[in-house]
């Protein structure tokens, strides 16, 4: 009976001090977290696709969607879920609930992430507001905060749509296709260079390298325009032309632009530029097999001049979804004739893309008003790409 009084007063004292610990320990992470920055110091980059859930199923699929049919990206709903609405905590007893798109959407305010509190939570460094909070382990990564930011700006959908798809379609092909050996301006426009097509060009302007195919070993020379003045002007002189051609060839028959991209006027190969938005848009209304043609299209009566641009560009066997997606094979606009095999090995051979980033380009494609409907569905809807397993057209 007298150690009784031992027992209740060595337990007050471990209880004293357990409690001490705990303020002090609460004390630290405060302290801390005043230190702590989980803002974000600059605009989260507009090139990450940020969708709501993890999977979205392209609208131009095949009945049953193919390998390149789904975007599958992770979405706002799992880093939430993951980080905020564990089972424990807002997807279970604590409110409020962020288990739905509903539940999330009343602490968001579409187009403006500043003023949505959702994203005032995930970076505020008042420790008394952050969530999660501070000392649970569970701090979102800068790239999931990105994601976030994005979809809110763009919208806060619960499907995404085209101006979703664009930024990150497009960064997909200027960074997987434009490198200085490929679909690059200053390759384009430094092989006519070499071959004398640009007047007054000093060797300054250029620069000469060797490409070394790491598969083959196989050895390239590329000639670059590195004076990006000199390059901006060229190339965008070269798309005037091209552009003013095209949209009136008889009475605009002057600036039928030369072969510039291959032999016999390039010494080596060189793709079509795929560096900006305007350049992909090009490539995609006057694809290069129109304004390059392997053989002479065209001789001026009066100056002699060999001309290897079509004067129908939609008289070509190739287009970007085409070369991406080894799904489908693409008919001649002008013919409506399908072509045999498929052609899609820029996604392998050129670029390395995968499948989800195949169908998010896909997605844009057919999406952005800017693309003409020639190019998505052939004339009169007639349609120019089918599936190749089960030879459905794609249509309107």
């Amino acid at each position: 009976m007298k150690n009784i009084p031992i027992i209740k007063t060595t337990g007050l004292i471990l209880g004293s001090i357990f409690l001490s610990l705990v303020i002090l320990q609460c004390t630290k992470v405060g302290v801390n977290a005043k230190v702590l920055d989980r803002s974000l110091s600059a605009i989260p980059d507009s090139g990450i696709y940020s969708p709501f859930y993890d999977t979205t199923t392209i609208a131009v699929h095949d009945l049953t969607p193919d390998i390149n049919d789904r975007i599958i990206k992770r979405g706002v709903k799992t880093i939430i879920k993951e980080n905020c609405a564990t089972s424990n905590c807002h997807g279970g007893k604590i409110s409020p609930s962020f288990l739905t798109y509903s539940d999330i959407m009343r602490y968001v305010t579409p187009a403006n992430p500043n003023v949505s509190k959702l994203w005032e939570f995930i970076t505020t460094n008042d420790f008394n507001k952050a969530m999660p909070p501070i000392n649970s382990n569970h701090e979102l990564s800068l790239t999931d905060k990105s994601v976030i930011y994005n979809w809110i700006l763009n919208g806060a959908k619960e499907y995404p749509a085209l101006v979703d798809f664009r930024a990150p379609a497009i960064t997909l092909i200027v960074n997987g296709c434009g490198s200085a050996n490929c679909h690059n301006q200053g390759t384009a426009t430094g092989a006519w260079a070499r071959k004398g097509l640009i007047a007054g060009l000093v060797s300054a302007d250029t620069a000469q390298y060797i490409y070394i195919n790491p598969s083959t070993g196989a050895q390239s020379i590329y000639c670059q325009l590195t004076n990006v003045t000199l390059r901006n002007q060229v190339w965008t002189a070269y798309k005037d032309s091209v552009k003013k051609f095209y949209a009136d060839t008889l009475a605009n028959a002057s600036f039928r632009p030369y072969k510039t991209f291959a032999t016999p006027i390039s010494a080596s190969s060189t793709r079509g530029p795929l560096n900006t938005y305007d350049d992909i848009l090009m490539d995609i209304m006057y694809p290069k097999s129109a304004r390059s043609s392997s053989s002479v299209q065209y001789t001026d009566p009066v100056s002699g001049a060999k001309f290897y641009a079509k004067g129908n560009y939609l008289n070509v066997s190739s287009s970007m979804v085409s070369r991406i997606d080894s799904t489908v094979v693409l008919a001649n606009p002008f013919t409506g004739v399908f072509a045999a095999n498929h052609q899609g090995d820029m996604a392998y051979g050129d670029g390395g893309l995968k499948p989800s980033e195949v169908a998010l380009i896909k997605a844009w494609y057919f999406a952005d008003p800017n693309i003409p409907a020639v190019w998505k569905y052939g004339n009169n809807n007639s349609g120019i790409f089918k599936y190749r397993k089960s030879a459905n057209i794609v249509k309107q």
